[in-house]
């Protein structure tokens, strides 16, 4: 079932509990694909950010704050969310101004890199990041192929994929993830309970989810053999769905 909620889309398929999907970089089908199945007790309600059809592209830039307004008013039934990459940053500002209007949270591989304050290799991956949003193409070449790697985007050593010079090229001016500053102590403050999953490919992302489930007093899992599209690694279908039938509040 298809809704347009404001000036964005969401996707329903399935019955049930609902769990809203908020994906990042990648689109729905890329970072949920594997979740299907979940549809046969759970309704799987899939977002579409701007610039990701259905939805319009976005009127000026990528923006976390913009990605906030659109989900709001999807809360308003207090769903389970699931978020990934740059989507949480967004689930993150939009929990927080409405922390009981969100049943559970799942955050998984955010770049989150403030909460790991002078960490070189944390602030190497949010240098790349922000250049990639900044300067998409045009970046040092072998620092995108770096960036795009940990992102999780299907590379080898030819030419990029025109797929992926496709999401470069729709993430270019994105507002930069360096700037976002949610603030975490609104959601601790109410026990909105917190899933942090990670897929063991990256330390610097694994020392951020350890930081950001330990600010939100959430728990921790993670799950190798997919690299950032953690929600296909083995496993993360039956850990998410244990976890949220603990959730219940």
């Amino acid at each position: 079932m298809l809704a347009s909620v404001g000036e964005i889309v969401v996707v329903r398929d399935g019955s049930g509990p609902e769990i809203l999907l908020v994906h990042g970089g990648a689109g729905p089908r890329t970072t949920w694909g594997a979740l299907a199945p979940l549809a046969d007790r759970w309704t799987l309600a899939y977002v579409h950010r701007r610039g990701y059809p259905p939805s319009p592209p976005p009127q000026q830039r990528q923006d976390f704050e913009v990605d906030a307004r659109d989900l709001a008013p999807l809360l308003a039934g207090r769903p389970h969310v699931v978020a990934h990459s740059y989507g949480v940053l967004g689930t993150l500002i939009a929990a927080a101004a409405a922390p009981g209007s969100v049943r559970s949270l799942t955050l998984i591989e955010p770049p989150l890199n403030y909460l790991v304050p002078d960490d070189p290799e944390v602030a190497r991956l949010e240098r790349i990041g922000d250049a990639a949003l900044t300067h998409g193409m045009d970046m040092d070449p072998a620092e995108l192929r770096e960036f795009l790697r940990v992102a999780g985007a299907p590379i080898g050593d030819g030419p990029l994929p025109a797929g992926v010079v496709a999401g470069v090229r729709r993430a270019h001016g994105g507002r930069p993830t360096s700037e976002a500053r949610p603030q975490l102590e609104a959601i601790r403050d109410v026990g909105v309970p917190v899933l942090v999953a990670s897929g063991d490919h990256s330390a610097a992302l694994e020392r951020i989810c350890d930081s950001l489930a330990d600010a939100l007093g959430g728990k921790r899992s993670v799950h190798p053999g997919a690299g950032h599209f953690v929600a296909a690694a083995p496993g993360f279908a039956e850990q998410l769905e244990t976890f949220l039938h603990k959730s219940v509040r």
